[in-house]
This record gives structure tokens, C-alpha cells and sequence, in this order.
């Protein structure tokens, strides 16, 4: 009884909507027949012919949602705001904005800046414009051939600029006969290559170190700048650099070629301290080597200063008598 009572509801429905109306659904619910017969269960399988389809119908007939039934609404929706986005896409493809420069107006910029390396985009563009040329200065300034130039001066150049204000410290290590390590930390001068100081310990601590540079740079001596590695004995003592007014200079990891100088001392004390390894006297090792530091950077300084006055002069090298000659 109930259901023929939906019925015939349904058919006096029928009989006050339009004839296009009818057609519509007789559309939708034959293409659904038409999916589902040609589509394997349990998955439906849509063409773009089938959603465009479903799009016109959502746009042209306001009933559309009681006649689908193999797809949800949501999803009719959603194909429809596709061919939105699909059409505004293909109508805006040829999009019109700043004409392109000619490739000769661009290669008569780029020779203008390379034929003249100090103008500028304002002096390239007057230029233009005085043969007739009509472009902006941005276009020019796009366009112009720009001369790669470091951000900063280079390592070479801050060295050669500030040789007299630059002290370059290091800290090696000198194995002994006894199985002991022995620390080594020098100062070189960058202007005459001069060492400034040098002292061994077999416990290099911050305070240590910080007391060392005291004794190397007194209160009116003290460099501008100090290049170091990053070794965590001068990090320790970083308040005290700074507080004597010295600038920090730290090299890159792993590159021992920017503190050149200082890693050669050390290659020719290395050699110097080696005739230790003859000696078998343990309990004086240390003060044995300290001594002999202190011997070997004397006579290295003093034959570094006499070689250069000997140079100057263009004559043979005199030795002092008793002095001890070093082979480095």
C-alpha cells in the first residue's frame, strides 16, 4: 500500500515538471545505465567525456543531484570546478605583457659594458637613447655584462695589506723518547718573519696560554690582528684577546696554507727538535727540549735576520765563532 502510494506521488510530480526537465534526467539515468554496463565491478571507470558530461548537467539542470546515484555529488562538483580551472588555463595561454628587446640591442649592450667596464646602467642607457634607441634603464641594467668581483678582499690581499699588524700563532706537538707529548707554541711576525716567542709546556691549559700571549705582547706591542687555527686552546683564552684590543683571524678548517708562514717555523723546528730522539734521558726531556727550543729559535732568528742583511748587502754570510750551525 505504501509504495503505491510513493507511486503515484511520484507520478503527479512527473506531470507538473517541463518536458526539457524529463529529457535531462532520461539523459542522466541512460548514461549511469551505459558507465555501469561498461565498467567492471566492484570500480567505475570515467572518461573526460563523462565528467564534461556531468558538468554540463550540474550547470544547466537544477535537479541534478535526485538523478545521480553512481557517483556522489560532491564529486559531479568537483569535475565541474576542473573544467573551470581548465578553461581560464587555455583562454589565458597567450599571455601579453613587455615586448621582447631584439638580440642586437641586447649584444650592443653587453659590448657597450664589456668595451667599458666603468659604466654604469644610467651611462649605458643615456648612450642609448642618444642613438635613437628607446629602452629602459632596468632593461639596460638586466642586460649588462657584470664583472664578477669577490664579496671581500681576498686572503692574499688582507695579508699583503696588513703584514706589519699581523702576529700568526700555532701550537705543535713534539713527541719525546720517554712516550710523552710535548706542546710547543710559537708567535711569528708577519712583516720580517720575526719570532716573537715560544714556550713548551707538557699541560697547555687556558691559563697557560693566556699568560703566554701577555708575555709575548706587552701593552703598547700588541698586534692589530692574530691568525689562528681553530685549535680550542685559543678559544679558551678569547676574553683575554680581546681584552688586549686583538682581533681575531681564524683560518678555515682543515687549511693550513693560510697561516703559510708559521707552518714553515714549525716544519724547521720539527727537523731541529728530531736530533732528540739519540738522547736517552727521560727525567730531563722537558727541560732538555725547552733549552733546546730556545737555542733553536735564538739561532733561527738571528740567522733569518743576518741572511736578509747579507742579501741586501750582496755578500757571502759571516758566522759568528761559536755559533752553532743549523741545517733546516
Amino acid at each position: 500500500m505504501w509504495s503505491v502510494a510513493v507511486s503515484l506521488l511520484h507520478s503527479f510530480r512527473l506531470l507538473v515538471r517541463s518536458r526539457a526537465s524529463l529529457h535531462l534526467e532520461i539523459i542522466a539515468l541512460r548514461h549511469q545505465l551505459a558507465v555501469l554496463h561498461r565498467s567492471r565491478r566492484p570500480r567505475l571507470r570515467f572518461t573526460s567525456a563523462d565528467r564534461i558530461l556531468w558538468a554540463w548537467l550540474s550547470h544547466a539542470w537544477g535537479g541534478w543531484r535526485s538523478a545521480v546515484h553512481i557517483v556522489k555529488p560532491e564529486t559531479v562538483i568537483a569535475w565541474h570546478r576542473r573544467g573551470f580551472r581548465l578553461f581560464w588555463t587555455w583562454k589565458s595561454r597567450h599571455r601579453i605583457g613587455r615586448p621582447a628587446l631584439p638580440p642586437d640591442v641586447r649584444a650592443l649592450i653587453r659590448d657597450m659594458s664589456a668595451a667599458n667596464p666603468l659604466w654604469g646602467a644610467p651611462r649605458i642607457h643615456g648612450e642609448l637613447l642618444k642613438l635613437g634607441i628607446a629602452v629602459s634603464q632596468s632593461t639596460v641594467a638586466k642586460y649588462i655584462r657584470r664583472q664578477w668581483r669577490p664579496p671581500s678582499q681576498t686572503w692574499r690581499t688582507f695579508l699583503t695589506n696588513h703584514a706589519s699588524q699581523i702576529m700568526a700563532a700555532d701550537l705543535f706537538v713534539v713527541p719525546t723518547v720517554s712516550f710523552r707529548l710535548l706542546f710547543v707554541l710559537i708567535m711569528l711576525a708577519h712583516d720580517r718573519r720575526r719570532l716573537v716567542h715560544v714556550a713548551v709546556t707538557a699541560h697547555p691549559t687556558a691559563a697557560w696560554t693566556a699568560q703566554q700571549l701577555r708575555n709575548a705582547f706587552s701593552e703598547n706591542d700588541a698586534p692589530r690582528y692574530l691568525v689562528h687555527d681553530r685549535d680550542s686552546v685559543f678559544a679558551d683564552v678569547a676574553t683575554t684577546i680581546e681584552r688586549m684590543n686583538i682581533q681575531e683571524v681564524r683560518t678555515a678548517p682543515r687549511s693550513p696554507w693560510q697561516n703559510a708562514y708559521v707552518e714553515r717555523v714549525i716544519g724547521s723546528l720539527r727537523r731541529e727538535c728530531s736530533i732528540t730522539s739519540s738522547w736517552s734521558t727521560p727525567p730531563g726531556c722537558i727541560d732538555l727540549l725547552q733549552r733546546m727550543s730556545r737555542t733553536t729559535t735564538s739561532d733561527l732568528d738571528r740567522r733569518s735576520r743576518r741572511g736578509r742583511r747579507v742579501r741586501e748587502l750582496e755578500a757571502p754570510p759571516v758566522f759568528e765563532p761559536g755559533m752553532e750551525v743549523l741545517q733546516i
